[in-house]
C-alpha cells in the first residue's frame, strides 16, 4: 500500500503518546510541514501537527 503523501495527526493533549506517532511517522521519512497547531475548548486541549512526503521528483531536480 502507498504511503499517504500528506498526513494531519491531532491528539487530546501533547503528551507522549502524540510524540510517539510524531515520531513513528519521522522515521518514515515524513517532515513536519507549518507549525503545531492547539486548541483548547475550556476543557480539553487538542493538538495537531501536518506531516509531508518530500516529493522525490523535487528532490531529485
Amino acid at each position: 500500500m502507498q504511503s499517504l503523501r500528506y498526513r494531519f495527526i491531532t491528539g487530546s493533549a501533547d503528551d507522549a503518546e502524540f510524540c510517539r506517532r510524531i515520531s513513528a511517522l519521522l522515521d518514515e521519512d515524513y517532515v513536519l510541514h507549518g507549525s503545531p497547531c492547539m486548541s483548547y475548548d475550556g476543557k480539553t486541549t487538542i493538538v495537531g501537527q501536518a506531516l509531508v512526503l518530500p516529493n522525490d521528483d523535487a528532490a531529485n531536480s
